[in-house]
């Protein structure tokens, strides 16, 4: 072992028999609060001047954020499979959401490995990897609509089978996982909670109280690139499938109304879109301004699902004050990517732009983390396992890719990573985004598009929006050259293999044929 990592041992120990000489055991309870396509300008804790999170922000106050914290592969499934096993897509076997089958539950991960050293575990939420979940005693797991479920009425699956529901799914993801703390905190275990919202993926539909509240004069600053050409960008920028303007569906800004509702929620649809969807419907507007009616449906009924997940995060923060286990409980939250909210006209995720790229996390843990501290490492997704892991004073079985994060907690010279290492691979895809792999340092991030064989360039220090591509360009040679040798040095690290998955012969008809009928 490093002499490093003897010494960050030997911190740790002697933290965890203080925190238990103080009345605390030593064993901490965890909470992993987990998001979907939840971008990091939304939350206020990150500066956000769009919306105020102060439940998420309590989480940030009482101990630490990461401020470049990035996941492998911005897509739903992988980044969940990413995060139980501490492994890129590669090594887990899960690469997409729509062809990589069901992830394999047989393989290494961290809660089975929490579950064996005695912990009580339980997943409750959007699971979204099609298997049934393993490693908990107790797991309910949204079903329905290739598993994203609905933000209405929502149908839940479990080891008993399918259930239906009444009422908005985080408020009845944070019911459930109530109910389960009731008797968790009744025993002498420590336990760990896998808490995890839909919210707020697309079509980003608001719970009762922000419906009630809408504000349809209210307007949003819009992005100084909601209007960017394509013009001069790399072709596979230009061959996108997510636009606002022309990929956005009618029930994404709220024109059509979703099915299945009660009488009384429909009332509250009804009573904050109707108005608004007429006077759209009647006027004579240009190109444009469509665009930013779009834009403005899009960026309220976000923020607003935002604001009502972030109210149930709340409740579920002060059940745990109730309980008496606060002081015992590590609470971790993140989202399983980033999302663009209008920058280059887009919605959606996918690509290795930090809107996407980039996602909050947030960590306390009293007693042991610094409240009120900032992070700014290179951290990743691929870090969660090994630092709940290490955490709990549990060693991983099989090597992970990732790295405890608490060593960097306590020692802010610690010896970290240079880089990071990121690929994409649903292609074909809804969206149309290639298939491409890259490396982001403290300053720059080089993309290849290898299936198209191109190449993306930015300086984020001179060019923080991702504007100008300098691959290629005079001057950039040498760092060009540096960052591709360094990315080639990663991917042998990494032991990502030279042959790609191959996706299914019919997939590509497949998506066509989904998108005629959403469209």
């Amino acid at each position: 072992m490093p002499a490093s990592n003897s010494i960050w041992a030997i911190v740790l120990a002697i933290g965890l028999c203080l925190v238990s000489i103080n009345g605390v055991e030593a064993r901490p309870n965890i909470v992993v609060i987990f998001s979907d396509d939840h971008a990091t300008k939304t939350v206020s804790a990150y500066g956000s001047q769009l919306i105020e999170t102060k439940n998420i922000d309590r989480i940030a106050k009482a101990g630490v954020r990461f401020d470049r914290a990035f996941v492998g592969n911005a897509i739903c499934g992988p980044s969940r499979a990413t995060l139980l096993t501490g492994l890129h897509s590669h090594a887990n076997g899960f690469y997409t959401n729509d062809w990589s089958g069901e992830f394999d539950g047989n393989q290494q991960t961290f809660p089975k490995l929490l579950q064996d050293a005695g912990y009580q575990t339980a997943m409750i939420g959007k699971w979204h990897l099609y298997s049934d979940p393993t490693g908990f005693d107790h797991w309910e797991v949204i079903d329905n609509i290739f598993e994203q479920g609905s933000y209405y009425n929502p149908v839940f699956r479990s080891a008993s089978g399918k259930t239906e529901t009444t009422g908005y799914v985080a408020e009845i993801i944070t019911n459930k996982a109530i109910k389960w703390l009731d008797q968790a905190a009744a025993t002498d275990q420590p336990f760990l909670l896998m808490y995890h919202h839909k919210t707020p993926h697309r079509d980003w539909l608001p719970g009762p109280e922000e419906l009630k509240a809408w504000d349809e004069d209210l307007q949003v600053h819009e992005p100084d690139t909601l209007f960017r050409s394509s013009e001069g960008l790399t072709r596979v920028r230009q061959n996108e499938r997510m636009k606002i303007s022309r990929n956005m569906t009618r029930g994404d800004v709220k024109l059509d109304m979703q099915g299945d509702l009660t009488p009384e929620q429909e009332a509250l649809w009804k009573n904050a879109f109707e108005e608004g969807n007429s006077a759209f419907e009647e006027a004579n507007m240009s190109e444009q301004d469509v665009v930013r009616w779009k834009y403005q449906r899009y960026i309220k009924s976000y923020l607003a699902s935002v604001k009502s997940m972030d109210r149930e995060i709340g409740r579920l923060l002060d059940y745990l004050d109730t309980l008496g286990v606060s002081n015992n409980t590590l609470v971790l939250y993140t989202s399983d990517q980033g999302f663009f909210l209008g920058e280059n006209g887009w919605f959606d995720k996918r690509w290795m732009d930090e809107e996407s790229f980039r996602v909050p996390l947030v960590m306390q843990w009293p007693g042991v983390i610094d409240a009120g501290s900032q992070n700014t490492a290179l951290v990743q997704n691929i870090d969660l396992a090994p630092t709940l892991l290490d955490a709990a004073g549990v060693t991983p079985t099989k090597p992970m890719h990732g790295n405890s994060l608490l060593p960097l907690l306590s020692d802010a010279s610690k010896e970290w990573r240079d880089a990071v290492y990121y690929h994409f691979y649903e292609n074909p895809g809804f969206h149309g985004v290639p298939r491409h792999y890259g490396i982001r340092t403290d300053r720059y991030k080089l993309i290849h598009y290898y299936q198209d064989d191109e190449y993306e360039l930015f300086d984020l220090e001179a060019d923080p929006d991702e504007l100008t591509n300098l691959f290629g360009k005079a001057g950039f040679e040498t760092i060009t050259e540096q960052l591709q040798e360094r990315l080639a040095e990663l991917r042998t690290e990494y032991k990502v293999p030279e042959q790609d998955p191959v996706a299914p012969w019919y997939h590509g008809y497949l998506i066509r044929f989904v998108e005629w009928i959403m469209h």
